[in-house]
């Protein structure tokens, strides 16, 4: 019998799901230094969530040569830190009695318009300079 050819991994930088997890990451890192106290346990809940989403994508990847199984977990693993960064965000708000936009508001849908101007460079986070559309 012959050797068992490994399954294609790795590639994840390329993918919309890791940078946009990159994205996630690096602006929660901006947000908390900006806006909570160094000193709270939310600073400390929220970046770990945001770098396991990044981190659980990476992994993933790397283990789809030899399981599914495995990549597969490690992606709903990214998906869970990712909900759960969400509900502090949505804590912060709710705390704060600020606005909790809808998925659809026209505030919403601005903000997930930008990104889609971004993806033309596949170096994030080394990209140089801006094209505007």
């Amino acid at each position: 019998m012959g050797a068992k050819k490994l399954r294609l991994s790795g590639g994840y930088r390329s993918t919309c799901s890791f940078q946009t997890a990159t994205i996630i990451y690096d602006a929660t890192v901006w947000f908390c230094e900006k806006f909570i106290d160094s000193r709270s346990r939310t600073v400390d809940q929220m970046v770990q969530a945001a770098r396991s989403g990044r981190q659980n994508i990476a992994e993933g990847s790397r283990a789809a040569a030899t399981s599914s199984q495995t990549e597969l977990r490690l992606v709903n693993v990214a998906r869970a830190s990712q909900e759960e960064l969400l509900l502090d965000y949505e804590d912060f708000l709710r705390h704060r009695h600020l606005q909790l936009w809808a998925q659809d508001s026209p505030e919403a849908m601005a903000v997930r318009n930008v990104p889609q101007q971004f993806w033309g460079c596949s170096a994030y986070p080394e990209c140089k300079g801006v094209v505007n559309i």
